[in-house]
């Protein structure tokens, strides 16, 4: 068929004799599916026409993300189609899921695997297995290794827009008001000419001598002298610029002309130099990277404002700025130029950096994550090492957006499809399921293919040898390092890892369910590494990892954890959780101490610091001589006050099902000498008492579980009153007594809610829960439930704001309470910037051998952060690291089953919370 291909201009051309006697060649656009700003694609419609015409039928797999439009696709010969297994070709911008693959077809896309990427590598593995055949962009050079299909210029434009965007916004944070503000990030404009307009203006207001002059002259530093690069400056060029040479930075720097801007374009022989002799010698300098180093710190970075990075960084090459350069180059210097404090100067030269090449770790080595579209600034503190997510506060303002053409998604694909559609025709006509030696392919294409018929080419066979040595490395270090295996990455897991990951001693693998936090962890830290599995259902699994680490931290339900400690009985592994130590946990008490292991429980907030609060208050009064003669403490999380605005004055970070079922639990606790006891079913709502301990809080209080079982534990056995509670917002007691009455809380299985049942709205459901046939007129609905509520109007209120009276369709669950659990949760969480609040309040009553009595009163307040941890994650997550640390670094010894009511146990953990900022406050009120 194929008859033979000759070369024009380094491009192919194939001359074909009766394609279509034996076989019709089809080509599939796959759906891109990773990322949500992912609107490229790998070729345009007018590439497609061109394929149609030549007489190849395209499927294009339907997306509404797609920046060219389905109609486009079809007008060009397209057709939309989701089943694509049709194609012998299958096309696609970013790597498709591992259970989306087809086996036995050629695949082309960037893969990010040649450096044997640990985050790539599972999708290398299933590649091989199912004996496809892969095409990476990436890997498709000329005769001079120049790469010839990619969108390094449309990165280079987006980029350099994102960072004068971002420029705007760090100067005005700085307290200046500049052009650069007006400038938006690149997707905000429909095309490059619209953003090179905006750009353009605000160079005019810039000619125009509208620049702050206390902030001196502006210089901008490109690294390169590819696509990228070219791309940033063709941007910048639109605004009133010189460029320099490098050596003429300085000058510029500190006495240029405020109605330009400074450029310079940075190029190897710039600022590499041979260790020994101080000599750049470029045919050298390729064989042995390793002896150069890089005077871009001392030649180059203090005198530029913005960095924008698109060079490509290997292993062995010298590194553009480590985070000893920043920590210098931070340091405040005094301009020439005199400021004051309305009109300031720059607290440094290095403002902001650019980093297009998103490669974490690399060139720019303190870059550990990239950012993204949605939030793509964020703050490197070189001092204390840590970002935060602002343009406000001390640093470098950093950008690392990795799909940066995403924003710029038309011309991008065109500009991509133009350089790949020449090799199209000859990756289209090969069969996946052919040997590759049979395949006539053209240099570019040929060195492209990583893998094919179940194993790597021979060009690429190294990517097994590095990952080999990879895992020999980690071997060696495990050597050395502690080995954490965190279950769980739900909102506690944030501060969790990053406490313990501030140690690079400790090694950190995370096992959850959830695919996408699992990413997102990757991401954020180097030392973590993810396995997607079901902790419950993978038992064999589990008991794998489990061996392999020197501790386990749980984070998963309660119910879970007898499960985790049999299998760390086994393995005698350490754990630890924030939970408490139930009865079912209890019963391995014997095993646990057979096997040698601690188990510590209770190292959160309740079950966690109200212990450590209650006894180093307990514990200082017994040195003393005092007895304990009352104890109360009340608890709860809360939404800030104001957010607290529905019904129930509450809201939900986490599945609310065990905060529902609270309600109608049962409860026993001990006041003034005798023990109350609540029974199960909803009594425990008509036991609120009102808190005015923070009269502007507005709270109420009920009992919570069994109180007068701590007596024994805490040493409080003399104490007349013990009484540990739960604290909500005024209001939320009554609101849940409705529910209550309507029977909404009810944990028994219900059927009829069942997924393989037809689905109920919450109408027909409160018709069966009040009695009456259904379907019903509203109002009479309406009249039956306020029979139901006594009426009660604002429990009736509460019914209605939540929809439960509507024709919204009942979540599938195993029972009522579990139903109305998915649907508060679905109606009230938290939204974007929202906080909320941790308030404890413990109050120990007092006897001393003198006679006479004292109150001693313990307050906890902690507030989320808008951007940053919850007060639950907080108040959770850091006890809960702190104490895996202790047991780590063997300052906790004792064997069974701990919890912290012991000072060599709370005393640390309590000093420690405090330096993360979890604060408590202690007053005394003496009575005669």
């Amino acid at each position: 068929m194929l008859r033979a291909f000759s070369h024009t201009n380094g491009r192919c051309v194939f001359h074909h004799a009766k394609r279509w006697r034996h076989r019709k060649s089809v080509l599939a656009i796959r759906r891109e599916d990773v990322n949500a700003w992912e609107r490229r694609a790998p070729l345009a419609p007018k590439h497609v026409k061109e394929l149609t015409q030549m007489g190849y039928k395209v499927l294009v797999q339907p997306s509404n993300r797609r920046a060219f439009r389905e109609k486009d696709y079809v007008k060009a010969g397209g057709i939309i189609q989701e089943d694509i297994s049709e194609a012998s070709l299958i096309i696609g911008v970013k790597r498709p899921p591992e259970d989306k693959l087809i086996p036995k077809k050629s695949y082309a896309f960037f893969s990010h695997t040649i450096k044997a990427q640990e985050a790539n590598m599972p999708l290398l593995d299933e590649i091989l297995r199912q004996e496809i055949r892969l095409f990476d962009y990436e890997k498709m050079v000329d005769q001079k290794g120049m790469r010839v299909v990619a969108f390094g210029k449309w990165a280079g434009v987006a980029g350099m827009i994102n960072i004068l965007h971002g420029l705007g916004l760090r100067l005005l944070a700085l307290g200046h008001h500049t052009p650069f503000v007006h400038i938006g990030m690149a997707h905000n404009y429909r095309n490059s000419s619209q953003a090179v307009q905006a750009v353009r203006d605000a160079g005019y207001e810039i000619a125009l001598g509208l620049m702050p002059q206390s902030i001196g002259p502006l210089t901008f530093v490109f690294t390169g002298t590819g696509n990228v690069s070219k791309g940033a400056q063709e941007v910048f060029s639109a605004l009133p610029c010189e460029f320099v040479e490098p050596h003429e930075l300085k000058e510029v720097s500190e006495s240029g002309d405020l109605r330009r801007v400074y450029g310079t374009v940075l190029s190897r022989h710039h600022h590499l130099v041979r260790k020994r002799d101080g000599l750049y010698d470029p045919v050298d300098y390729d064989k042995h990277p390793e002896l150069y180093t890089s005077r871009f710190n001392t030649d180059i970075a203090p005198y530029t404002t913005c960095l924008i990075n698109g060079i490509y960084w290997e292993q062995q090459t010298p590194r553009l700025l480590s985070r000893q350069d920043v920590q210098r180059l931070l340091v405040p210097v005094r301009s020439s130029v005199g400021g004051t404090e309305g009109c300031p100067q720059l607290p440094h030269k290095l403002i902001a950096i650019c980093d297009i090449s998103a490669d974490t770790g690399g060139s720019i080595e303190f870059m550990k994550e990239c950012t993204t579209i949605d939030s793509p600034f964020y703050m490197y503190d070189a001092d204390q090492h840590i970002t935060h997510d602002s343009v406000e506060g001390s640093g470098i303002l950093m950008c690392s957006i990795d799909n940066l053409p995403a924003q710029l998604p038309i011309e991008a694909t065109e500009y991509f499809g133009d350089m790949l559609f020449p090799y199209i025709e000859e990756m289209l006509l090969s069969e996946g399921s052919e040997p590759l030696e049979s395949q006539r392919f053209s240099p570019v294409v040929r060195d492209a293919v990583i893998a094919s018929n179940g194993s790597l080419t021979a060009k690429y066979e190294y990517i097994q040898k590095l990952r080999e040595s990879r895992e020999q490395d980690k071997s060696l270090k495990m050597g050395n390092k502690k080995r954490v295996l965190l279950l769980g990455s739900g909102y506690v897991s944030g501060p969790v890892l990053e406490y313990l990951t501030r140690d690079s001693d400790i090694d950190i693998t995370v096992a959850s369910v959830m695919k996408e936090q699992l990413e997102q962890l990757m991401k954020k830290y180097s030392n973590v590494t993810a396995v997607h599995m079901d902790v419950i259902k993978q038992e064999e699994k589990l008991s794998s990892l489990v061996k392999k680490h020197n501790l386990v931290i749980s984070l998963l339900p309660y119910s879970a954890h007898p499960l985790i400690a049999k299998k760390c009985i086994a393995n005698k592994v350490n754990l630890v959780t924030a939970s408490y130590l139930t009865p079912a946990m209890k019963e391995l008490q014997e095993s646990v101490e057979a096997a040698g292991i601690t188990v510590v429980s209770e190292m959160g907030l309740d079950p966690g610091l109200d212990h450590m609060l209650a006894m180093e208050c307990i514990d200082k009064a017994k040195e003393v001589g005092a007895t304990v003669v009352s104890y109360t403490s009340f608890c709860g999380g809360l939404p800030a006050p104001e957010h607290s605005d529905n019904p129930l004055r509450y809201k939900f970070s986490w599945s609310p099902q065990g905060v529902l079922l609270n309600t109608v639990q049962s409860a026993t606790y001990l006041k003034n000498g005798e023990i109350v006891n609540i029974p199960a079913g909803g009594a425990l709502l008509d036991s609120v008492t009102p808190m005015d301990f923070f009269p502007g809080l507005n709270l109420e209080g009920f009992p919570n579980r069994d109180s007068t079982k701590y007596a024994e534990p805490y040493g409080i056995q003399t104490a007349h009153t013990l009484l540990r509670g739960t604290l909500r917002y005024k209001g939320y007691s009554k609101t849940m007594g409705g529910f209550v009455k309507l029977g909404l809380i009810n944990p028994d299985p219900y059927p009829l809610l069942s997924s393989a049942t037809p689905p109920l709205t919450w109408k027909e459901l409160m018709c069966k829960l009040v009695g009456i046939k259904s379907p019903a007129e509203h109002h009479i609905l309406k009249e039956a439930v306020f029979s139901k509520l006594e009426k009660d109007k604002s429990q009736l209120e509460a019914v209605e704001w939540l929809g439960l009276l509507g024709a919204e369709p009942v979540p599938a669950a195993d029972s009522i309470v579990g139903a109305l659990a998915k649907h508060m949760e679905m109606k009230l969480p938290f939204g974007a910037g929202e906080r909320d609040m941790i308030v404890m309040r413990n109050e120990i009553g007092l006897r001393h051998p003198s006679g006479h009595l004292e109150d001693k009163f313990i307050d906890l307040v902690v507030y989320g952060d808008n951007k940053g941890y919850s007060a639950m994650a907080k108040t959770v997550g850091y006890p809960t690291a702190i104490a895996a640390k202790m047991v780590l670094d063997g300052e906790i010894t004792a064997k069974g089953m701990v919890i912290p009511l012991t000072k060599n146990v709370y005393g640390p953990i309590l000093e420690r919370v405090r330096a993360e900022g979890i604060m408590y406050t202690t007053r005394s009120v003496i009575k005669q």
